[in-house]
């Protein structure tokens, strides 16, 4: 039997090539190797925008969308609303009343989610309930499909640690092996910066969407930073001081183009300009694939809506089995 894992995305819009680089890339790869679940965390995204919800069902179907069209396969991955699975809320409440208070107040998620809440809004700004219970709405949604492993990237882990102390603690009060512990299975994937050299974010408008046209991405492209000390374009470049451009030619370009590009730029022989027209050109050819099934499920929604209901049905078959236990372990009557 294969390892099952499980990982989530909240919807906050259309997804950029930091979401496909750094996460999505590495679910298509690993959907072929686990039994695989995905969930959009639309409760998750309630903890900052409970006010903002007026987009949040087209940011649902967005990110689906998105997820499609990168490569995750609804015949061999299991992909899911988060909300749509009741059980994982009931999950939730048996959790939180093992959980000590000190355990969600050191989870570093939460902190930094509470600080960003606290620049916006002020430093007098109130953490909800809602928000202060993260962490371990998180770890049911994990321990909801009793998962073996979760893709995370390295500044996550801590995310896993907390789940794995509160199967632990579920297991040792209820005299029981049922909860894994799930390990953090690190993903192996590329990290693109914005076009500013700063992390790539819709909020700071410096990312390339997945859904964005030829056009568009060629435009954004142009404004990326490059080596700031390059004046003119017979200046000796300096490749490894551009804090954009050839980054970029890191993660797209081919090993014999990268070694060119490097060559030229040292050379004074590649302006900046026509290296980032070239580099968009390139981009945009790596992305024409993904971009027309978006394209593709862009106009036949009612087939995106039906791969997240079957989704659902599967999910709840999961949850539905680990859920009769938990009560069962519990004594609930």
């Amino acid at each position: 039997m294969s390892q099952l894992i499980v990982s989530g995305m909240r919807p906050t819009g259309k997804l950029h090539l930091g979401h496909y680089l750094g996460v999505i890339q590495n679910w298509v790869e690993l959907q072929h190797k686990y039994d695989s679940y995905f969930f959009v965390a639309d409760w998750h995204a309630l903890t900052t925008k409970y006010d903002k919800t007026e987009d949040l069902k087209n940011d649902v179907l967005n990110v689906v969308i998105d997820w499609l069209a990168s490569g995750l396969d609804p015949e061999i991955s299991t992909i899911y609303v988060q909300s749509h699975v009741p059980e994982i809320a009931e999950l939730n409440i048996y959790l939180g009343m093992v959980t000590p208070q000190n355990w969600v107040e050191r989870d570093p998620t939460l902190k930094d989610m509470a600080k960003i809440l606290r620049t916006k809004e002020g430093q007098n700004s109130q953490i909800s309930y809602g928000l202060m219970g993260y962490p371990v709405l998180m770890s049911a949604d994990i321990m909801m499909m009793n998962a073996d492993a979760v893709p995370v990237g390295i500044d996550q882990v801590a995310h896993i640690e907390i789940t794995r102390d509160i199967a632990r603690r579920f297991n040792n009060i209820y005299n029981t092996d049922f909860f894994k512990e799930p390990k953090a299975l690190l993903n192996n994937c590329s990290l693109i910066c914005g076009l500013d050299g700063n992390k790539m974010g819709k909020s700071f408008h410096n990312d390339i969407k997945i859904s964005d046209t030829a056009e568009e991405t060629a435009k954004k492209v142009m404004t990326a930073i490059t080596d700031r000390s390059r004046m003119r374009k017979t200046d000796l470049g300096h490749p490894d001081e551009c804090e954009v451009a050839f980054k970029y030619w890191q993660v797209f370009g081919s090993d014999e183009q990268i070694t060119r590009v490097r060559c030229e730029c040292e050379k004074g022989e590649r302006g900046c300009a026509d290296c980032k027209r070239q580099l968009a050109s390139e981009m945009n050819e790596k992305l024409a694939e993904i971009r027309e099934r978006r394209v593709y499920y862009e106009s036949h929604l009612d087939e995106v809506k039906d791969i997240i209901s079957e989704g659902d049905k599967k999910a709840r078959v999961r949850a539905g089995e680990v859920i009769s236990k938990v009560r069962e372990l519990v004594r609930m009557y």
